[in-house]
């Protein structure tokens, strides 16, 4: 049985002056996923948006709302993303000494529990992370900006998680129309989009991308 690498779409990329438009689009395009890429200048170098977009996306747009939460000390932010209606909240390996503990919180909130790394965090880190998380990203970018090249050895790390989970495992940086079939050869259930959907006219470029990453057949988990 073969399964379909789902697309989920950054809006880091779109024009930040008319996202609920954008959201809606990718919406009713069937990109009912919608990933929220959050900066805070310390962690990662750029700034992007917090808690508030989330919620005010929320009351226009009725999607699932991926809140990848790229800052330092993510455990103040917890709460107020789960209260502006993230649906997965997921954190950085290499953003607490407590990360059993966040992603233990992340449940208790009733949310999906995500675990991210890094290229230079080696993926035997999660080993102790593998019953607790439901959600793991693997980035294939170093984080903090978009439009970046992925690293190819980075997908060895999908493989090595899809023979020692049942997590959700998602591909995060420098997929575009070139790379996609390589992560849906990795194994990965998801895969975040940004900039590549935004190049050109999205009802152009995701029939692309959609066809690019079924030419790669996989097993379905």
């Amino acid at each position: 049985m073969q399964g379909q690498l789902k697309i989920v779409p950054s809006i880091l990329s779109a024009s930040q002056g008319n996202l609920t438009a954008t959201v809606k689009r990718l919406h009713a395009a069937g990109l009912t996923t919608i990933h929220l890429d959050i900066m805070d200048g310390c962690f990662v170098p750029e700034i992007t948006f917090g808690a508030k977009l989330c919620a005010d996306l929320g009351k226009e747009v009725d999607a699932t709302w991926d809140a990848h939460l790229m800052v330092a000390n993510p455990e103040h932010q917890l709460e107020r993303f789960a209260e502006a209606g993230a649906d997965w909240i997921t954190v950085h390996y290499e953003s607490s000494n407590h990360i059993h503990r966040l992603l233990s919180r992340i449940k208790e909130l009733g949310k999906l529990a995500g675990v991210s790394i890094n290229p230079g965090t080696p993926v035997t880190a999660l080993e102790p992370l593998l019953d607790i998380a439901d959600l793991i990203l693997v980035m294939t970018v170093n984080p903090g900006w978009g439009g970046q090249k992925l690293i190819t050895s980075c997908l060895d790390k999908v493989r090595w998680l899809l023979e020692r989970t049942e997590a959700k495992l998602m591909v995060d940086g420098g997929v575009n129309l070139e790379t996609i079939g390589q992560v849906a050869d990795a194994g990965a259930d998801l895969t975040v989009v940004g900039s590549a959907l935004f190049r050109e006219e999205l009802e152009t470029v995701l029939p692309k991308l959609q066809q690019a990453a079924a030419h790669s057949p996989r097993e379905s988990r």
